[in-house]
């Protein structure tokens, strides 16, 4: 059973990480209304991490590109947790676009800081938030400027602060004890889960999922956008104050609203391809040299870097 629990919670934790990152990055659009709220937020959920970057760290004031890693991980009472998602994001706002790509969680590379070869997300449990962006960094060949660490639990909790979402369904179906209907469908936090939960009854499988989580980011980045009410962005709040650790400052913040807003408006999302294998009868995912360094490229023409020599 809870073996079960576990693979529901990392089909829709992606889907927790880019909600979260985009309302942690959005939510400084009411300042005016909280400055003070917002500012006592901010301090909560700082951890400071000394990471050794690849590159000079990008300058926010110069509207720069940035990047920003969305770490979920699954922490309980006793238990130092594990990374099961890790989005890599950019953010370049004078190509006004930002590019998305998910490290699968059963990724083998070198664990940076611990000598060993692993799947990526132990990097986490091995060596907290420093060895798991400071492997990131390796595998990617790219610098994480800024990370943005969520707790799994918190998914229902975001549709709920920003009163539900409405999103227009393309598939009738039931999932645990609950139908969705084609068409214009209302969403809270619960049954935004189970919508998307729901894999092995869609038709297109793993790619009709994605894209039904697609339209929830969507429906809430949409709605979180275009909040009036003090009372909900308050809520907001509350969700990020319990469930985030960052080490964007008030005054980043408040540079990307100023900034990088615009950026929000073109996602671009690549896929991490690889072999699955066995070694030692443990699962990992290979990934090719030559994919690697396809998705490197397309990271750093992204942040305005020249590509890596290895893929020419």
């Amino acid at each position: 059973m809870r073996t079960q629990q576990k693979k529901k919670k990392k089909t829709w934790l992606w889907v927790t990480l880019s909600v979260i990152g985009v309302l942690l990055i959005g939510s400084a659009l009411y300042l005016g209304y909280l400055i003070k709220r917002t500012n006592d937020t901010v301090s909560v959920i700082q951890e400071k991490v000394d990471i050794e970057s690849l590159e000079p760290p990008a300058d926010l004031a110069k509207k720069e590109p940035i990047s920003i890693l969305l770490m979920g991980v699954d922490e309980r009472q006793g238990d130092v947790g594990r990374s099961d998602s890790l989005i890599y994001m950019t953010v370049n706002p004078n190509k006004k676009e930002m590019h998305m790509v998910s490290i699968p969680r059963d990724t083998r590379t070198e664990i940076i800081g611990h000598n060993t070869t692993d799947k990526i997300n132990h990097a986490y449990a091995f060596g907290g938030t420093k060895m798991a962006i400071e492997t990131v960094q390796n595998f990617l060949g790219v610098n994480v400027d800024y990370f943005v660490k969520v707790n799994m639990e918190s998914f229902k909790q975001i549709v709920d602060a920003v009163g539900g979402v409405e999103i227009n369904n393309h598939l009738a179906f039931e999932y645990e004890g609950e139908s969705f209907q084609e068409g214009p469908t209302q969403l809270d936090g619960e049954s935004a889960l189970k919508y998307s939960r729901m894999r092995y009854e869609d038709p297109a499988g793993d790619t009709g999922r994605q894209l039904r989580q697609r339209k929830i980011i969507e429906a809430v980045i949409a709605k979180g956008a275009n909040i009036q009410s003090i009372n909900k962005f308050s809520d907001m709040l509350g969700v990020v104050e319990n469930n985030v650790k960052t080490n964007l400052s008030f005054d980043d913040m408040w540079n990307m609203v100023s900034n990088y807003r615009e950026a929000s408006g073109t996602m671009v999302q690549h896929t991490i391809e690889g072999n699955g294998t066995k070694i030692d009868g443990i699962w990992y995912l290979e990934v090719p040299e030559e994919n690697r360094n396809a998705i490197t490229d397309k990271l750093k023409a992204s942040l305005e870097i020249a590509p890596s020599t290895a893929s020419k």
